[in-house]
């Protein structure tokens, strides 16, 4: 006797929805330039639309009108980050053939925390952080690995500089060890929030930042960095990890990243660049001096969800040397017992299960590489091209604040009226369509 499971589908009926949905999907695709970017709805309308108010049904749904009709919903409920007017922030539109790579990585649904669970997945994951680091000028010997985004990317890099730089077994004897002593941590005031989340989660508390003042341009001041550093150290504490920013998130500030990395150097503190934002512009030759220092950190935080188009979610987390990652994250219990030769994945994060999110990425970089000259990735420097170009062309009454210090390629505007900053106001709002 045969039992047929509920979510079991044969081979027929699965080819039949899959061909339909990849059309769905397909025509909302070319579709979207023509529609809105949101349709801007309340919470309680999205559920009312979705029938989302209701209890766990019953009754089961055949499964053909269920995915006809969740799509239709999505396509008429979201908000579309690919859209070409969708300006709202960096998340990029995804590529086609990192959809095409979820899909695939889904049916063989691979668990990428050991190699044994997933010889081909850990393999490629591998690859993939070696491309990425090669792309941004890091050492392509770095350990690393996928992650969920910028946060997490990191947050990994807080907790391999946790452990790396305590002076004492922080995982064992916790943030304050024996001694009392504190572990300071040295950001910008333009960093972002997730510094905080780390210094949360690593327990180190909120109050061991040290917040550093920035220059005119937003960047770190390094003299104020360097006498920070001194003075704890001379009160007992320890400095244990500068950040340094390549993007800020306000202005795409970039700081003086060979500046901090000799400072901490030359005091022995850890350097973790958050390149969330920008990092990936140091693969453009145009790109400054400063971005391309991130090739100096003990570890990097980048995104290929923005800059590679890459699917939602993909973050990256490289660390110099591989050994601060098994130092800040391996455990070896008795029911795990994985080849130690081989890459396991979940000696080199927080993550136990983990999914196949290298693919879509991995999938994606052989075409980049391969179909656009190495200086036009993502075609961000046409476009700071053109804003440079709409700035001298502009005509008196649009001004482009802080241009002239444009770090990564950020391109603001605003319609400076008669009447001033408030006069101009309103006329930019008058202006929107």
């Amino acid at each position: 006797m045969t039992r047929q499971a509920p979510l079991a589908m044969d081979a027929a009926t699965f080819r039949a929805l899959g061909h339909r949905l990849v059309d769905q999907v397909a025509e909302f695709l070319d579709a979207l330039p023509r529609g809105p970017v949101t349709h801007d709805e309340s919470p309680s309308a999205v559920r009312h639309a979705l029938d989302l108010d209701g209890p766990l049904p019953e009754a089961g749904a055949e499964p053909g009108p269920l995915l006809e009709r969740t799509a239709r919903l999505l396509f008429e409920h979201s908000l579309f980050n690919g859209h070409p007017r969708f300006f709202g922030y960096i998340t990029a539109p995804p590529a086609p053939i990192g959809i095409l790579g979820d899909f695939l990585a889904s049916a063989v649904n691979p668990n990428v925390g050991a190699w044994t669970l997933a010889p081909a997945a850990t393999e490629i994951e591998a690859q993939t952080v070696r491309w990425i680091a090669e792309l941004i000028g890091y050492s392509p010997e770095c350990g690393g690995l996928l992650v969920s985004g910028g946060n997490m990317a990191n947050i990994v890099g807080f907790l391999a500089a946790r452990a790396a730089r305590a002076g004492w077994n922080v995982r064992e004897r916790g943030a304050s060890g024996d001694s009392g002593q504190r572990l300071r941590v040295y950001a910008s005031a333009e960093t972002h929030t997730w510094i905080q989340k780390a210094a949360d989660i690593a327990g180190l508390g909120t109050t061991s930042v040290r917040w550093i003042p920035t220059d005119a341009r937003l960047r770190m001041d390094v003299a104020v960095l360097r006498r920070h550093i001194e003075a704890d150290a001379a009160a007992g504490d320890v400095p244990c990890l500068v950040v340094g920013t390549a993007g800020s998130v306000s202005t795409g500030a970039v700081d003086p990243l060979p500046e901090i990395a000799a400072t901490c150097r030359e005091h022995g503190v850890w350097f973790h660049v958050d390149g969330a934002y920008g990092g990936f512009a140091a693969c453009v030759p145009e790109a400054p001096d400063d971005v391309r220092g991130l090739s100096l950190a003990d570890s990097v935080a980048i995104d290929p969800h923005k800059w590679l188009y890459a699917p939602l979610e993909a973050g990256c987390a490289l660390v110099r040397d591989p050994e601060m990652l098994r130092a800040a994250f391996s455990y070896h219990p008795p029911y795990y017992h994985f080849e130690e030769r081989a890459t396991n994945y979940v000696d080199y994060g927080p993550q136990n299960s983990r999914g196949f999110r290298a693919l879509k990425v991995w999938l994606a970089l052989p075409r980049r590489r391969g179909g656009l000259p190495p200086h036009d990735l993502g075609g961000h420097p046409p476009v700071a091209r053109a804003c440079r170009s709409r700035a001298s062309h502009a005509g008196p009454g649009v001004r482009h604040p802080g241009s002239e210090h444009r770090d990564l390629p950020l391109c603001a505007s605003r319609f400076a009226g008669p009447g001033g900053r408030k006069g101009g106001r309103r006329a930019s709002r008058r202006a929107q369509p």
